[in-house]
């Protein structure tokens, strides 16, 4: 039987596989209309490319030509015909841009009524416009590229898990109970009255209970669910690459990711060098003001707190005499135009206090008496021009700062300045994360930084009992290009300390997880391991602006279906089963409408 993308098909090859190899041969073509071309070429594309169809003029081929001249751009039709090659002068850079075809036969499967835009790449096309055609967005060269790529990227780290590492692909429920902490879940009523499935997160409890069932080597290309409302570059529904394995420490899954990487790697975008860059959280907090940092420029936070130790300047005298004060800098090279700060630099200092600018003449004029030469910048680096931002203020200038090193190098390269390169791919491991965060709203209460079952580092276990905020976790992050894509740690696998996390430090009710403390009771092994977002991974590896130019049918900013106008209502007869009804939002003062009654009494707004 033959293989490849052409068999079991009516066709004998693809659109874009025919070379001067094949002049001469009979084939079989099928697909899309690119281009009519005064009814004496037809160009014909699929997902590898296109061919140039010949209109044949001879009055014995007349039928052909009538059906091929009648055609409308994106019909779809079968070409049967013999390969020639072009005439000299009329070939092109195209792939097949030395051949043509040369119509003897065309079977006419569907004509295409007028299209809301055209697919071509350099037609700008709204991307609302985009999602409610998706199908016909997806037409496009560059999306097929990106579904394909994503695909072989997938084939080859389940070849390099399943053949090379004896891993296990285990599909795991969807439909499941909330999480205690954590992302919001979405919730699914079930028949029973007062009672709702939630659709998983992640597949975190089902990957450490495969583990305490000796599965011992567990993945899944993982759909998972979160209710964030609308975060930009964020979709309710994505899918993880999840890892787990028994009987193993931090380097271990680190170094499984980065061969894993390494061996899937599309080979058009360059080999990457492992062992890959490891940082501490505190680390990448000093020097680059986020725990997400991105090492593909420098640009790095530097304190010059003793710059300013005997200053009088009010605001800065004022940081330096607080708990943790500091002043700390970052120089933005060729940041200022004509000694002064652009209007985008003026623009991205609104409301953040505690930002003072200075702009370069002379490094040693503006501080004569201090030597910069063992600092993330020194007097031989700088220019004439460059941009000194300095935050004044406790540990929270130091995000300040990172969020306006990130856009700084936006701005420079907006303005036709080099930072970043586009296409170097820059991986790095951040460890050592605090294992909890004081709350938001509550700054007295402790939540995960991680998830509830991350592990404390061994040194640090002590600490859960007396001091749990100084307490580090055996949690790692993987980071590209300044972008997180992925996350994981070390379990918990004792059952007690797993309880005492829960119930003493998180105040969460610990029958939530009933389920899983009994089982690490009964001989949990050492576990732990990583999710890897695919959605961002395959985004940077393409050079995409969005993670929906790589998700076949994705939703849109906020959280909508434009192509099926999904999610949409649901009747009153529907609803019963459910022992639910709509509780409608109304104007002030007026009635609230209710469509369903039931013995639950389950009141649930409307998503608008």
């Amino acid at each position: 039987m033959v293989s490849g993308p052409s068999s079991l098909s009516l066709r004998t090859h693809t659109c874009g596989e025919l070379n001067v190899d094949h002049v001469g041969k009979w084939v079989t073509l099928c697909g899309w209309v690119q281009y009519l071309r005064q009814d004496l070429f037809v160009i014909l594309r699929d997902f590898s490319g296109l061919t140039q169809i010949l209109v044949p003029q001879e009055e014995s081929a007349s039928k052909v030509k009538a059906d091929l001249c009648d055609l409308t751009v994106e019909s779809v039709i079968m070409v049967t015909g013999t390969v020639r090659k072009r005439p000299a002068g009329q070939e092109n850079k195209m792939p097949t841009g030395e051949i043509e075809v040369l119509a003897e036969n065309v079977e006419v499967f569907n004509v295409s009524k007028k299209l809301p835009f055209e697919i071509k790449e350099f037609v700008k096309k709204s991307e609302s416009l985009r999602m409610q055609y998706r199908y016909l967005d997806l037409r496009s060269s560059r999306m097929q590229k990106n579904l394909r790529l994503r695909s072989q990227l997938v084939m080859k780290m389940r070849e390099f898990l399943c053949n090379e590492h004896g891993f296990v692909d285990v599909e795991t429920p969807t439909l499941f109970k909330r999480t205690p902490g954590g992302a919001k879940e979405f919730v699914v009523p079930s028949r029973e009255p007062g009672l709702f499935y939630s659709l998983p997160q992640s597949p975190q409890q089902f990957k450490q209970l495969l583990m305490v069932a000796g599965v011992d080597r567990y993945f899944q290309i993982a759909r998972c669910y979160r209710d964030e409302g609308s975060k930009p570059d964020r979709q309710p529904e994505f899918t993880q690459v999840d890892i787990e394995m028994s009987f193993v420490d931090q380097e271990g899954i680190r170094t499984l990711v980065e061969s894993m990487l390494q061996h899937s790697w599309p080979a058009e975008k360059g080999s990457i060098q492992v062992p890959f860059q490891t940082m501490t959280y505190e680390e990448a907090m000093r020097d680059y003001g986020v725990d997400k940092p991105d090492t593909r420029f420098n640009m790095k936070l530097t304190d010059i707190s003793d710059i300013f130790s005997s200053t009088q300047v009010e605001f800065l005298r004022s940081a330096l005499d607080q708990p943790e004060g500091s002043i700390q800098a970052i120089l933005v090279p060729c940041g200022a135009v004509r000694r002064k700060p652009s209007h985008e630099v003026h623009s991205l200092l609104t409301d953040r206090t505690g930002i003072c600018i200075f702009l370069y003449v002379s490094m040693s004029k503006l501080f004569p008496s201090f030597v910069f030469d063992d600092r993330s910048f020194s007097l031989e680096e700088t220019q004439p021009g460059d941009l000194l931002l300095i935050a004044a203020g406790t540990l929270h200038s130091r995000p300040l700062l990172g969020s306006l090193r990130l856009q700084c190098a936006e701005l420079l390269e907006s303005h036709g300045r080099p930072v970043r390169d586009p296409l170097a791919f820059h991986f790095l491991w951040v460890v050592d994360f605090p294992l909890f965060l004081p709350k938001e709203d509550e700054p007295q209460e402790l939540e995960s930084a991680h998830h509830p079952f991350t592990a404390p580092l061994p040194e640090d276990t002590a600490l859960l009992f007396t001091e749990p905020h100084k307490v580090r976790g055996q949690h790692y992050d993987l980071v590209l290009n300044g972008c997180e894509i992925g996350g994981g740690s070390i379990r918990i696998h004792r059952a007690s300390e797993q309880l005492y996390v829960l119930k003493n430090i998180l105040k969460e009710d610990p029958s939530q997880l009933t389920h899983l403390l009994e089982a690490l009771d009964f001989g949990a092994p050492p576990h732990g391991g990583i999710a890897l977002g695919l959605d961002r991974l395959v985004s940077i590896i393409v050079g995409a602006a969005s993670i929906r130019d790589v998700i076949a049918f994705p939703k849109s900013f906020r959280g909508h279906d434009l192509m099926s106008r999904a999610p949409d209502t649901v009747s009153d007869k529907d609803l019963t089963p459910y022992h639910i009804y709509v509780k409608w939002p109304t104007k002030q003062g007026g009635e609230e409408k209710r469509v369903s009654c039931s013995p639950s009494k389950m009141h649930i707004p409307s998503c608008k």
